[in-house]
């Protein structure tokens, strides 16, 4: 029995499957997506569960792998893996993703996910306040030390990095840095 006689008519051969994902890329065809989605979506269920993945959990990534497959068909190259082989690469990746989640679910009662307290109008008036105190003794800065105090507070760059980008020794960043802190400290107090 020959490979191609050993194929059903629900079986269609790989090569229709990545020419439908091509023409799918090409024309944003709804009609032909929904028949590479009537073909894949029951498959990667059903490879889902094989792997332990619940039922409603597996529907929930096979539709999930289908939206993916039809909003990037445009990046699917035939020349690099056929169609199954990209899908089930998806399909994989998502997998992975949601086991993780189950490893480590988020916890929504961390700090980090409450939204930041309003501040009360007073808190807002010194805020203002010393954000115009800073910019102004800033400006009362050498340029050549303002920006070293910039890309160092405001921008978070460590010494080394800023040295890097202004072609300047570490030392002179620092020794800038320093110079700046003591003529900011009188203009600024315990601000």
């Amino acid at each position: 029995m020959t490979s191609a006689a050993a194929q059903t008519p629900s079986t269609p051969p790989a090569g229709e499957m990545t020419a439908l994902l091509v023409a799918i890329a090409g024309a944003r065809d709804k009609q032909l997506f929904a028949k590479l989605f009537d073909y894949y979506a029951p498959r990667i269920k059903a490879y889902l569960m094989r792997r332990g993945t619940s039922a409603a959990a597996a529907e929930e990534l096979a539709q999930e792998t289908m939206l993916i497959v039809w909003r990037r068909a445009a990046s699917f190259d035939p020349a690099k893996a056929s169609a199954a082989t990209w899908i089930y690469t998806i399909v994989r990746n998502l997998r992975i993703d949601a086991h993780r989640k189950t490893l480590h679910p988020l916890d929504t009662n961390d700090p980090a996910f409450l939204p930041e307290p309003q501040l009360a109008p007073d808190a807002i008036l010194h805020n203002d306040q010393l954000e115009a105190r800073v910019r102004e003794a800033l400006r009362q800065l050498p340029e050549e030390q303002a920006v070293v105090v910039k890309l160092s507070f405001f921008e978070d760059k460590p010494h080394g990095e800023i040295a890097e980008q202004l072609s300047l020794p570490l030392g002179t960043v620092k020794s800038r840095l320093r110079l700046a802190m003591r003529r900011l400290q009188p203009l600024l107090g315990d601000e």
